[in-house]
């Protein structure tokens, strides 16, 4: 099974909406990453896309790219999202279509970051349908995994 098709399995698993949403992981490298959902399941009165819908998937766009680079970079750890603010510029008519990228300097800052304090930041920008309808800027966090015998408290 390739890379795309386990980790989307994975969220739909995890993450039963996403699966309603008809989220796909259509493209997915190191660097970026193309998910897309028909407008049926995600569709509004007005026959546009679903501003709840576009969120969800623009942020899990995100997540599923985060989630792949720190499997890559072998980091114990989980990844949480810590912020996204939406800028809606048009409507979605048709199928919804999430794209970013993390460069080579993102991952290095972010697995420095990692090791030396046991959490690391990663900020996205990621772009909905063909001509940008929406941009969700993103920060995305991944904390290490509790060592075993080592109390929060």
């Amino acid at each position: 099974m390739d890379a795309a098709l386990a980790l989307q399995q994975r969220i739909h698993a995890s993450i039963p909406l996403s699966a309603a949403m008809q989220f796909s992981i259509v493209q997915l490298s190191r660097e970026s990453i193309l998910v897309t959902a028909p407008l049926a399941p995600n569709v509004n009165i007005h026959g546009t896309g679903f501003a709840g819908s576009i969120y969800s998937l623009a942020v899990l766009s995100g997540w599923a790219l985060c989630s792949h680079g720190i499997e890559l970079l072998g980091l114990d750890g989980e990844l949480v999202v810590t912020k996204g603010e939406m800028r809606n510029r048009s409507p979605v008519r048709g199928e919804i279509r999430c794209r970013t990228s993390i460069s080579p300097l993102q991952y290095e800052k972010l697995e420095k970051d990692f090791y030396r304090n046991g959490k690391a930041r990663l900020s996205l920008q990621i772009d909905v349908g063909e001509d940008r309808n929406a941009v969700l800027q993103a920060s995305y966090a991944v904390i290490a995994a509790e060592e075993p015998g080592r109390s929060s408290s």
